[in-house]
């Protein structure tokens, strides 16, 4: 789709001009000099590698973080934004990549926090919370609490939230990064209506397709420097990565794909009354995969993939103990930690809370899972050995981070994801199950990932990757089907579907008897 032009007047002045944002956290210089404009109505991409300093930079602009040097203009005139707070009244919003909702809240009550005094009727709030979710093909139900919500759901939450406001610029960190295609779609039509009203939007995405099709102008940051301006129109998506992550490292694979052998993880007939009255049941889920093989399932948020997974990992045990198996039999009746004595690793969709713990250590965070591969001894943790082993994760897959110490929550998204990724991987397991892999990493961290699966996949693991992303599905996964509404599509090998099959499973187009009978190669 061409991206619509956005004329800039000289006699205008910019919306947001801010030069040499420098900011040091320590042992990590996250903006050196930084110098980014924005004009009225223009939507800018900011792109570069995971620990580039993008969030710190739109942080600094939210007032979330304050910076060490620097000057902001803001319409022309000096400005120092001390919270977020002001930065709402100015008519700035941001959708963070790590989402920032109170959970035991509502989705009414999180959007009232963000508003203040403006947002005292609360039952306005929910029918105005109806009206602009539905207009921009983001449903939500106001009156759910925050907890019962997907990844892709709180995600809406987070989106909503800002367009309930009167915003002149709106920032917007990895917002598709849990949308489904037709749901970018949408947002994208919002977005350049906005621009076209005159609201400022400034663009972070590691999807370098949509930043072509839909920004003005990108500004790349490396190290924390701004080195290099493009408009993205004009490249294409290996052009711009090149730009970000350099010539030395790998922005794309082809992957070959394979049968896998005897099959490890066996569900037949598994159902499941989801006790979340806002939850999905699971219907006769039956499925196989493989030692040596990559299966893939698609799907939009909320479909029952939290509770497969939570099935599937021991987070809930099922009643039908026979319904899940592993080579040494039935455990749908044993807790993870049992399942992951008999091989089982895991990758939950969340990163921080769940797949991390914020406030504790990468060492310690490496000890939560790895403390079977030989960590504590007779009750006793073993700290050379813990630390030995974050050290490890974080050399072979390239976290960026000060040193093991480091403080999970203090990591770029990415640079977390890899290193939550590396400490499954490298227990070996003959199991791994991942949700939203690369879920809001950059090109060179993805083929990282990717590789990383592939070639534990080729030393003989099974492994069942959970995405909404379906080119990732489509690149990595050698047998693909995808869940709807607790029931799951037939599973076809990769090279014998098609996007367009992949879709209308999602939306529920398949036969499940049909389905039923397709679980192995």
């Amino acid at each position: 789709m061409k991206t619509p032009s956005v004329e800039i007047k000289p006699d205008r002045p910019k919306r947001l001009v801010m030069k040499g944002i420098t900011k040091q956290y320590p042992g990590c210089l996250a903006n050196d000099r930084v110098d980014l404009d924005i004009g009225p109505g223009e939507i800018h991409a900011l792109l570069g590698e995971n620990g580039a300093g993008k969030s710190t930079l739109m942080k600094i602009i939210y007032g979330v973080v304050k910076p060490d040097a620097g000057e902001m203009i803001w319409e022309g005139e000096p400005v120092r934004i001390k919270d977020p707070a002001q930065a709402r009244q100015m008519g700035i919003g941001m959708v963070f990549q790590h989402f920032s909702l109170f959970e035991t809240l509502t989705v009414t009550e999180n959007i009232a926090l963000a508003l203040g005094d403006e947002a005292r009727d609360l039952k306005a709030l929910a029918e105005k919370i109806r009206t602009v979710s539905a207009r921009y093909g983001m449903a939500l139900n106001p009156e759910r609490p925050v907890h019962t919500l997907s990844v892709g759901e709180r995600q809406r939450v987070e989106i909503v939230r800002c367009l309930v406001q009167d915003i002149r610029l709106l920032i917007l960190d990895e917002p598709t990064s849990v949308l489904t295609p037709q749901e970018v779609t949408t947002l994208f039509v919002t977005l350049r209506r906005l621009a076209e009203e005159g609201c400022s939007i400034l663009f972070i995405s590691h999807k370098l397709n949509e930043v072509k099709a839909l920004c003005h102008r990108a500004t790349i940051l490396r190290g924390g420097r701004v080195s290099g301006a493009c408009i993205p129109s004009e490249e294409e998506p290996s052009s711009m990565a090149r730009m970000m992550v350099g010539d030395e490292t790998p922005i794309s694979m082809d992957y070959e794909k394979v049968l896998g052998q005897n099959v490890f993880l066996q569900v037949r007939g598994l159902n499941r009354i989801s006790h979340d009255p806002f939850g999905v049941d699971l219907k006769h889920i039956n499925l196989d995969v493989h030692a040596g093989e990559i299966v893939g399932i698609a799907g939009v948020a909320g479909n029952g993939q939290e509770e497969l997974l939570a099935a599937l990992s021991g987070e809930d045990t099922v009643e039908n103990h026979d319904a899940i198996h592993f080579p040494s039999g039935p455990v749908g009746h044993l807790c993870p930690e049992q399942r992951r004595r008999q091989g089982l690793a895991f990758v939950p969709e969340e990163r921080l809370g769940r797949g991390a713990v914020p406030d504790m250590s990468l060492k310690d965070n490496a000890l939560l899972t790895g403390f079977l591969t030989g960590l504590v001894k007779k009750g006793m943790i073993d700290h050379a050995g813990t630390e030995s082993f974050a050290k490890k994760i974080i050399k072979q897959f390239k976290v960026k981070t000060p040193n093991s110490e480091t403080h999970a929550k203090s990591l770029s998204g990415g640079n977390l994801q890899k290193f939550i990724i590396g400490r499954e991987i490298m227990q070996k397991p003959q199991l791994l199950i991942a949700a939203h892999p690369t879920w809001g990493v950059d090109i060179g961290a993805a083929t990282a990932i990717h590789q990383a699966l592939i070639e534990l996949r080729n030393q003989g693991a099974a492994i069942l990757v959970v995405s909404e992303d379906i080119d990732e599905l489509f690149l990595i996964s050698d047998r693909l089907c995808a869940i709807c509404d607790g029931e799951l599509s037939p599973i076809k090998p990769t090279p014998e579907t098609s996007l367009e099959e992949v879709g209308q499973w999602m939306a529920g187009v398949f036969d499940p008897d049909t389905a039923s009978a397709a679980v192995s190669h």
